[in-house]
């Protein structure tokens, strides 16, 4: 059946073809995704592309023409080469998404661009492709692409689908939106603090700040220069007396009346100016009222006044640079590469002052220089990423890319359509704004000899550990040797949990971790709780829902590792991947003994590498995250029983019998205390309730020997 100007879908025996109208936004189109930086995901939920299989040939509802040839033919046609020449004339003219696909199905790279023919048109061309996308062009088997209505709606789907489908030849940034903020509350005195995560319109928020240093120092300042309170409002509001801070002079207060509320909200006045630049004014300010107090020889306010105006001098001083023009609001990106290692260093520039600078590594599939992508694919996937969501400033600063010479057109291109109004992009800056540049370029070059010199040190920790356990990674690359590691936490039997922590991609992911309440076991049984943190883990690995690491590290001796032996033998499983951490004398570093499980009816010898060991480092470094993860959890899961009344877990008792008790006892110390026949003078209480909150308050706890805090 010959090619129309209509999209081509595939049913799912691949033996029709069904032709559909011209593409409107938010269609689906035969094509596939680009090969631009990835822009950072969005919360919500990308648009899936059109699920192929679903279209039934017979549904009333797809207007589709069958194929006559296929009417009668009962066989399969074999699967198309693709054939791009042919998938390009079907591509509107319009912004959009697409996605490239390999012959397994597994997405190779998304893009956006504001015209999809002749984005995807330029990845065809016979020459001018680097070894990056040319390699990734070569693997391609299928080409889907989603029109959008405008390059801002391709960008943020751009962003949901990069979330979704994890393409190989994106570049992609950590998940990292929460960047800290300054904020002044809604109350009537506005409390100072330090904040992470979404913002209200009933606070004002200033930032944000590329770490929590920054925001520290510029909380003290104000403390200093304005005497903002930052205490909680629990604690705020139950105050008859100054705090150490209100007696030191770092508060005014407020909360024993020695400043009114028109004062105090003049003193947020002028924190928010200082905040935004406004430094200038706030001295002058400050120098008028000092001299105007020395005149009527109030000194004492005449130096507190005097005190103020040094600290803001300090804050002036202590910037490198000054800001000038207009530029309040500036945010300034540099890249640099080395080793397989990609680095982008984000500057910011709020209210005129410098605030510093917060690196960034970006996650590469390709560690060989030919490999890596361009400085400005890279900054340009940052930009994408990293404004999704973020406050936008005027003025973005870019270092310069020759081979991108459309870079800052580019970036403020999409830049204006996300925050809808004039965003000012340079890569030539002069002056002050080139020596931000120099500054952050220099940040940049800092921050990736030191991630080098950290990979280096971990990376050969991580091959000997390779070595020692005889584990071959996938594609021998040790930066894909995976890790699971096991422990039990508990207070006497109480409050039992398991915790998983994983080691992967060269260093600890903590989004990765996981913790279980370990239930329907006798109290103290670490033996039981192993077995049943493994099975829980590991069930959806044996029905083919998960993946098995490399190594599931198992914090005990032989017990643990026999419970785990049984676990993966009932599961099918590898019993080799069972690796046990048996502490040494006195649980010192460096002491561990390996133990392997019984495969076969042989079982490894153990292994005891010594304190020199950079494998055995390794091993404690993750088990003892394990240990962190796990008791951290437990106490948590402790507190919150302790601070539990046992009158709520029992039947019959609601909140008003629960507070007659309460209020007729005087606490649950005095109710433990007294006979089931006082319990039943309560009004309310029967004798037969009485004896069963007697009884339950009075149940014999578990006899269990230990009573420290332990973990298996």
């Amino acid at each position: 059946m010959p090619k129309t100007d209509t999209d081509a879908i595939k049913t799912a025996d691949d033996t029709a073809e069904l032709s559909r109208p011209e593409p409107a936004p938010g269609a689906v189109l035969s094509a596939e995704p680009s090969i631009e930086p990835v822009a950072e995901p969005v919360a919500e939920p990308a648009i899936e592309p059109l699920d192929e299989t679903a279209v039934d040939a017979s549904s009333t509802k797809a207007p589709a023409l069958l194929d006559e040839a296929s009417e009668e033919s009962s066989e399969a046609e074999p699967t198309r080469a693709f054939d791009p020449q042919a998938e390009l004339r079907t591509l509107p003219n319009l912004p959009g998404c697409y996605r490239y696909f390999d012959a397994e199905g597994n997405c190779l790279y998304v893009g956006k661009a504001r015209d999809l023919k002749k984005r995807v048109s330029s990845y065809f061309q016979k020459t001018g492709l680097s070894p990056r996308i040319a390699l990734m062009v070569s693997r391609i088997a299928r080409l889907e692409t989603t029109v959008t209505r405008s390059e801002a709606e391709a960008l943020l789907l751009e962003n949901n689908l990069i979330k979704t489908l994890a393409p190989k030849y994106n570049i992609l940034f950590r998940d990292d939106k929460s960047y800290p903020y300054i904020k002044l509350g809604p109350e009537e005195f506005p409390r100072l603090s330090y904040y992470r995560g979404g913002v209200d319109k009933r606070s004002r928020f200033f930032g944000p700040y590329p770490n929590a240093g920054a925001v520290r120092e510029a909380i003290q300042t104000l403390q200093k220069v304005f005497g903002l309170r930052t205490c909680e409002n629990g604690v705020f509001s139950n105050r008859s007396r100054p705090c150490l801070l209100g007696q030191i002079g770092r508060c005014s207060a407020p909360c024993c009346g020695r400043i009114s509320s028109e004062d105090y909200a003049r003193d947020c006045e002028r924190a928010a100016a200082l905040l935004e630049g406004r430094t200038r004014d706030l001295v002058e300010e400050y120098e008028k009222r000092m001299w105007a107090a020395s005149e009527k020889w109030e000194f004492e306010e005449a130096a507190l006044y005097r005190d103020r105006i040094a600290a803001l001098t300090t804050v002036q001083h202590r910037q490198a640079i000054e800001t000038t023009g207009g530029d309040t609001d500036a945010d300034i990106l540099a890249c640099a590469a080395s080793g397989g290692v990609v680095c982008v260093n984000l500057a910011m520039v709020r209210g005129g002052r410098h605030l510093g600078d917060r690196p960034n590594f970006p996650k590469l599939n390709v560690r060989t220089e030919a490999l890596l992508p361009s400085p400005g694919e890279i900054l340009e996937a940052f930009v994408a990423q990293h404004y999704d969501g973020m406050p936008i400033p005027s003025v973005v600063i870019l270092q310069n890319d020759a081979e991108h010479p459309d870079l800052a057109a580019s970036v403020a291109r999409m830049l204006t359509d996300l925050a809808g109004r004039r965003i000012t992009v340079v890569t030539e800056p002069r002056d002050t704004r080139r020596r931000w540049l120099e500054m952050c370029t220099t940040g940049a070059e800092i921050a990736l000899a030191r991630r080098l010199q950290e990979e280096g040190s971990q990376l050969a920790r991580l091959r000997e550990l390779i070595d020692i356990l005889g584990f071959e990674p996938e594609d021998g690359d040790p930066m894909k040797f995976s890790v699971e590691c096991f422990d039990i936490s508990h207070t006497a039997g109480e409050a039992t949990q398991a915790s998983c922590v994983v080691f992967a991609e060269g260093r600890m992911q903590s989004s990765l971790y996981r913790r279980f309440n370990i239930t329907g076991i006798e109290p103290g049984d670490d033996y039981a709780a192993m077995r049943q943190v493994l099975e829980r883990r590991y069930a959806p690995v044996a029905r083919g829902e998960a993946y098995l690491p490399d190594v599931v590290l198992v914090d005990g001796g032989r017990g643990q590792v026999e419970s785990a032996r049984q676990v993966f033998t009932d599961l099918g499983l590898d019993l080799s991947v069972i690796v046990g951490v048996a502490k040494g004398e006195g649980r010192k570093t460096g002491l561990e003994t390996l133990i392997f499980p019984e495969i076969d009816g042989e079982r490894r010898e153990p292994l005891v590498l010594g304190t020199m060991s950079r494998a055995l480092m390794l091993i404690a470094e993750i088990r003892d995250e394990a240990h962190r993860f796990a008791i951290t959890g437990m106490r948590r899961k402790r507190a919150k029983t302790r601070n539990t009344s046992r009158l709520e877990d029992l039947e019959g008792i609601g909140p008003k019998r629960r507070a007659k008790l309460l209020a007729h006892f005087g606490g649950m110390k005095q109710l433990s205390n007294a006979s089931a026949e006082d319990i039943a003078r309560v009004d309310g209480i029967s004798r037969a309730l009485a004896r069963r909150i007697y009884d339950d308050l009075h149940r014999a706890a578990p006899d269990i020997p230990r009573t420290e805090e332990t973990d298996s």
